[in-house]
């Protein structure tokens, strides 16, 4: 082969990777978008979870919405105290003040006492809740399935007797299981609340009773005994939050005949004692 051929052919390629090195370099140029340093800052600051628990998509648009002042330091439910007080000094802005939320699974029945058929599809509960209502009988109750926990960033829940329960110790708020959850148990409370009623179906006492021992009746002491600290919606009750916290001695004083009104550390042990009463 001539040399000329191999030559020209090389010094073609060379041309043309200078001319598009120029290209580029002129589009990156003009194009170019200045980096706020404000924002790397922010970024650098932040836990990195990308929960989205702040409402935004992620550290990254919640680091700018911080450079933008649309947020405050607080809003972000996986950094501690003291990364939101350096969140604050460096940026200059307020920290801000947002109520700490966690998640609860308001439901306390083991699934195969309340189960009406057998599924054997997806193990998922958006899909087995397509399937003439899901395989139990409570329309309104956890399916235990586990979307909700795999869906969760930090492992803070897990299922235990068929049932979705949160670990309070790594529940930081963000929101995802709730978000998944196709019937609405996994409510986001105050995570200063420690008492809550661990029922979500509203039907009647007597029906619920037929396929489900565990849930609320809807008899009213809870109203009666502390009418403020609680909302009764037909046969549901619900603490009411904002009226304050419920201590050992309230709940006592109260004495929930089926046993709905517990604390997260109660509902952990009941389901732990649920497992070891069915497998003995």
């Amino acid at each position: 082969m001539d040399n000329s051929i191999i030559y020209g052919a090389i010094a073609l390629m060379g041309g043309l990777g200078i001319i598009l090195g120029v290209i580029i370099a002129l589009f990156v140029k003009i194009f170019r978008v200045e980096s706020d340093p404000r924002v790397d800052l922010a970024l650098e600051l932040l836990p990195g979870a990308n929960c989205g628990g702040c409402g935004r998509a992620g550290c990254a648009d919640f680091a700018k919405a911080l450079a933008q002042g649309e947020v405050s330091p607080a809003n972000c439910p996986v950094s501690s105290l003291e990364q939101i007080a350096a969140i604050s000094k460096a940026l200059g802005i307020d920290a801000g003040e947002v109520e700490r939320k966690q998640a609860v699974v308001c439901c306390r029945s083991y699934i195969g006492e309340v189960k009406k058929m057998n599924y054997n599809g997806v193990q998922d509960c958006v899909a087995a809740n397509l399937v003439a209502g899901g395989p139990d009988a409570c329309r309104y109750g956890c399916l235990g399935l586990g979307t909700c926990a795999r869906k969760c960033p930090f492992g803070a829940i897990e299922i235990i007797g068929q049932v979705a329960v949160v670990h309070r110790e790594l529940c930081v708020g963000c929101g995802k299981c709730a978000e998944v959850c196709p019937r609405g148990v996994i409510k986001m409370v105050p995570a200063d609340a420690d008492y809550h009623v661990f029922c979500n179906s509203p039907e009647k006492g007597a029906s619920k009773r037929l396929f489900c021992k565990a849930g609320c009746i809807g008899c009213r002491k809870c109203e009666k005994v502390f009418g403020s600290n609680f909302n009764v919606s037909g046969f549901l009750a619900a603490v009411d939050y904002t009226a304050g916290k419920l201590d050992k001695e309230d709940v006592e004083k109260i004495n929930c005949p089926v046993g709905c009104l517990l604390s997260v550390e109660e509902r952990l042990e009941a389901a732990y004692a649920k497992v070891k009463e069915v497998n003995q």
